[in-house]
């Protein structure tokens, strides 16, 4: 089986568990970045006029920098992201709508300080049309999401 861990982190955290994640399972990894970059101000969700808000309500396509091209090679796609507003942030949404995953084991992972994973798997699956996706889970931290993608059985 080969796998690819694709990510977007906005502050780090997911970075780190993508990054644990593709080493204990012996992946390639691939960051999901948005053309422009969030700024700090672009991340505060208390301000109603911030970027990421603009961006979830206006249920806006981000476009991203750089593209996997050898997509068709992988068997499971891992896809992580920091939870926003109980789901994936737009620019994840993106990322899938540019590939064609069907036939594959599309892997979610989420990390937030607070915030449950509640239907973020469900809320991905009409961007990933005739994939599977068998697993999802909020990680903790990078050690905890190596154990659990290490036993996944894929």
């Amino acid at each position: 089986m080969k796998a690819l861990v694709t990510y977007f982190s906005a502050g780090g955290a997911t970075e780190r568990v993508g990054n644990a994640i593709a080493k204990a399972i012996g992946a390639d990894i691939f960051e999901i970045r948005p053309v422009e970059p969030y700024t700090k101000a672009d991340l505060n969700y208390l301000n109603p006029m911030s970027r990421c808000n603009r961006e979830k309500i206006g249920k806006k396509d981000v476009p991203i920098n750089g593209r996997v091209e050898n997509i068709g090679e992988y068997d499971a796609v891992f896809v992580g992201f920091p939870i926003w507003y109980g789901g994936a942030p737009n620019v994840v949404k993106t990322f899938l709508k540019g590939y064609d995953l069907s036939g594959k084991k599309v892997v979610v992972f989420a990390t937030s300080a607070a915030s449950p994973l509640g239907k973020s798997a469900e809320k991905l699956a009409p961007f990933v049309p005739g994939a599977e996706i068998p697993y999802a889970k909020r990680v903790k931290s990078p050690d905890e999401a190596a154990d659990w993608a290490k036993g996944l059985k894929l």
